[in-house]
């Protein structure tokens, strides 16, 4: 026998594995952003290997160069040729021997080419078709700036906690298409990549470099700077919703991804906890995803009552109205019971 009203509290005991994916996405996320810390010191590091020059080195030079040997020692004792295996950025690279680029990336150099490099085409193959099958989730568990921008969040979440009043507007998700395409048109216009400029996961792979080779950050830092203010001050991971050139490639080529989040209406207690921590806004306690939707799982993590899980669909769930756990549902339920009872005690009369 059920105790009256144990369907409203959470499931007690382990929690699926689908619950964690919000922590192992924590996980991925830092090590792509340690990855890129790190990238810039091997590139230093085994350049300096290279020139076999450690007696003109400077001192400081030479410090940072005994360090890195001392680092790095147990790894490989030919740093020269083995740290060609790990190179380059989030926005094109190469991750042991295998050449990886943003479809972005790809993308806005045919448009300043004004033609196909079949090599460079197909180092974007893989992310193409990974968006194509899990949807806009490079912006969800890879992207550097997508680490930043939560922290972010959680620092705009201790700021309302402290009682400063933060705006929080929605704006028409659609810019941000307008974005990319005046963004390809101008890298078409002038032979050079626009989009490079205004997309956070490029602008911090190449400010790291500049701090780690020339010691010094450049114009993207402040730009970057600027994504954060908009993001507290404006609308909440307002860059990625509004603007991002790259957000808005990812969302049209996931838009019919195979791979989804879903509501289980049966299980679903309509806590609203879903919707409180969707940084993209969306609504998945009324089954609302759509495109903008980047399976980051925070909502899975969240819900008490596991109603939310993945599923394999091209399509998502028309809107399931109220959650069957919930009072609203539980209300109209009764209320029906209720009618039913009067239409067979009037039958009866």
């Amino acid at each position: 026998m059920v105790a009256p009203g144990s369907e409203d509290r959470p499931r007690q005991g382990r929690r699926p594995f689908r619950a964690q994916l919000n922590k192992l996405r924590w996980l991925v996320l830092s090590l792509v952003f340690l990855m890129l810390l790190a990238l810039p010191f091997l590139a230093v590091y085994q350049s300096y290997v290279a020139a076999h020059a450690y007696d003109l080195m400077s001192p400081s030079e030479q410090h940072f160069y005994d360090f890195m040997a001392w680092l790095t020692g147990p790894i490989t004792d030919n740093p020269e040729q083995d740290f060609n295996l790990v190179k380059g950025t989030t926005w094109s690279g190469t991750l042991f021997g295998l050449r990886l680029s943003d479809p972005l990336a790809v993308l806005s150099q045919i448009a300043a080419e004004h033609r196909v490099f079949t090599a460079f085409l197909l180092t974007g193959l893989i992310p193409l078709v990974a968006t194509l099958l899990l949807g806009r989730i490079y912006c969800g568990w890879i992207c550097p700036a997508t680490f930043l921008y939560e922290l972010n969040d959680n620092f705009a979440v201790v700021l309302r906690r402290l009682g400063i009043r933060l705006p929080h507007r929605r704006l028409d998700t659609r810019f941000k298409y307008l974005v990319l395409l005046v963004g390809l048109v101008l890298s078409a216009a002038t032979g050079a990549v626009v989009t490079a400029a205004i997309y956070p996961p490029a602008i911090i792979g190449r400010e790291i470099y500049y701090a780690v080779a020339a010691g010094g950050f450049g114009s993207g830092a402040a730009f970057f700077l600027v994504t954060l203010l908009f993001d507290l001050l404006v609308a909440r991971r307002g860059f990625c919703r509004y603007l991002c050139p790259g957000g808005a490639l990812y969302s049209l080529l996931g838009r019919y991804r195979l791979v989804r989040i879903q509501r289980v209406v049966g299980d679903c207690n309509d806590c609203a906890k879903c919707n409180a921590v969707c940084e993209f806004g969306l609504d998945p306690m009324r089954d609302g995803f759509g495109q903008e939707c980047n399976n980051c799982s925070a909502c899975i993590a969240v819900c008490p009552t596991d109603a939310l899980v993945f599923r394999l669909t091209p399509r998502d769930q028309a809107p399931q109205g109220p959650g069957h756990l919930g009072r609203e549902y539980k209300r109209s339920q009764a209320l029906q019971s209720g009618e039913a009872g009067e239409g067979g005690r009037t039958e009866a009369a």
